[in-house]
């Protein structure tokens, strides 16, 4: 049965980065590798470096779990491709000797699929997707130093086939006595698949990067920076359209590429830039800049917008919402929901 082709000619998300196959296509459970929080995808981050009694923060990052966060619960949502969807729920509680505990689920909806056998007849329609629970906790070493952890276990199901892996995030945080500032390294998803599909076992994607933030005492915004894929320096890959190595058609002549220039691009492929804007006390507005996601999906001849995300957060009183759009290329660009509330 060709399952595996009809979800990979059906669902564009499984080639969202058709071009680096030096770097994608090494780990299963595509729902480990992002974030459902509308305020983390308009700053195009894995998790927020921020010291804050938003639960969207320990959602993404357990070393920076507060007690301002006890008593709060949220739901966001987003549209993927073609009839995907993706979302999470989270409680946080305080609890007196544990400390603040935040609960998780979450889902990855790839949507509906039509089933053929080897001879191309029609069998039926599947379903594919991807759970996950959470549990994050996170400890304060003193008033500046914190660390903490999430455990996820994670089902995959597509059709009949299943798939269960066990992963955690591992996260070491730094803020100033100002609050100001917040510094964050995490190792994210160290596990590994105990049941696998076809008895194939795959990586999960590992991941190590940096994050920080900055405000300056009476500036009105936040800078953001991250420094992602720690663990792989080789982010490139060779495009067949347009080659690192070009050869003249008339002359012959060859034209290589200078190794300043294909250092400064590997290097900024690990960088993402941000920054927060407080529009008076119930407005934000966030704009974020991908390199690495506009180097891989940049149109030849077109600007289409790839690597920027924007998004707009209103707060009254006990609620906050949250929305988000991330610029993939011309054809993809979701749209992130969040909606949090402080009981």
């Amino acid at each position: 049965m060709l399952i595996c082709v009809s979800i990979a000619i059906h669902f564009p998300l499984f080639s969202l980065h058709p071009l680096k196959a030096q770097v994608a296509g090494l780990n299963s459970l595509p729902l480990l590798q992002r974030s459902s929080v509308a305020r983390t995808n308009a700053l195009s981050l894995r998790y927020l470096p921020l010291y804050s009694s938003d639960i969207t923060v320990g959602l993404d990052n357990p070393s920076l779990l507060t007690r301002g966060m006890g008593g709060s619960a949220m739901l966001s949502y987003y549209n993927m491709f073609v009839g995907g969807n993706m979302g999470s729920l989270a409680y946080a509680h305080n609890f007196n000797r544990v400390g603040t505990v935040l609960f998780g689920f979450h889902f990855n909806s790839f949507g509906r699929f039509e089933e053929y056998d080897e001879y191309d007849n029609y069998i039926g329609d599947f379903y594919a997707a991807d759970y996950a629970l959470s549990v994050g906790w996170g400890m304060w070493i003193d008033s500046n130093f914190s660390i903490g952890t999430t455990f996820k276990p994670v089902l995959s199901q597509y059709a009949e086939y299943k798939a269960l892996a066990f992963a955690i995030d591992l996260a070491g945080s730094y803020v100033s006595d100002s609050r100001n500032f917040a510094a964050t390294v995490m190792a994210s998803n160290i596990g590994a698949q105990i049941v696998t599909f076809d008895n194939k076992v795959e990586r999960l994607p590992f991941e190590l990067s940096a994050a920080l933030s900055y405000k300056l005492s009476k500036a009105p915004f936040r800078l953001f920076f991250a420094a992602t894929e720690l663990q792989r320096w080789n982010l490139r890959y060779e495009d067949r359209l347009n080659p690192t190595t070009q050869t003249d058609p008339f002359t012959g002549e060859v034209t290589e590429e200078k190794p300043f220039v294909g250092f400064m691009d590997n290097l900024m492929r690990h960088t993402v830039f941000g920054v927060e804007l407080n529009l008076g006390t119930l407005i934000f507005a966030r704009l974020a800049y991908s390199y690495r996601q506009a180097a891989e999906m940049r149109a030849a001849d077109a600007f289409n917008m790839s690597g920027f995300s924007f998004g707009v957060g209103l707060h009254i009183k006990n609620f906050e919402f949250s929305y988000a759009r991330r610029n993939y290329h011309l054809g993809q660009a979701p749209n992130y929901f969040t909606l949090s509330y402080k009981f």
